[in-house]
């Protein structure tokens, strides 16, 4: 359900960074999906998802609409890291662990901005706490 705009919204600073991050983490996996429908046609299919969940999560922030937002941004960033964290340790369904391939440059570049955004979700989560403490 898409919510009405939430006038606590974070500072507009924290609200760039996070379409930035979340963006560059649905950029990378689309850029990486040819190569991951080589692999699995299902991990291709997820890395498409993962950019199209970018895109509508990044315009969610952009209107400062939290479900669609910042919610479905943790789920596409967590997702993603959980996803990346599985495939490199226990391995995927039908692929095996990839133990050696944590420093892919485009993987450790998915991570940084999965983790920002991460953290940035939580930063927000902590000012509309703050605001809604103290309303004006």
């Amino acid at each position: 359900m898409i919510q009405p705009n939430d006038h606590s919204a974070p500072f507009p600073t924290l609200k760039w960074l996070a379409i930035a991050a979340i963006l560059g983490t649905g950029l990378i996996h689309i850029v990486e999906a040819p190569d991951a429908f080589g692999e699995a046609a299902y991990k291709g299919a997820l890395f498409v998802a993962n950019g199209m969940g970018a895109l509508v999560a990044a315009y969610g922030i952009f209107r400062d609409r939290r479900g669609s937002g910042w919610v479905l941004g943790l789920l596409v960033a967590g997702g993603a890291l959980l996803a990346y964290v599985a495939s490199r340790t226990v391995g995927l369904p039908g692929l095996p662990a990839e133990p050696d391939a944590w420093l892919e440059p485009m993987g450790v570049a998915s991570l940084v901005c999965e983790g920002v955004f991460v953290v940035l979700f939580a930063l927000a989560q902590r000012c509309r706490t703050d605001t809604s403490r103290y309303p004006a």
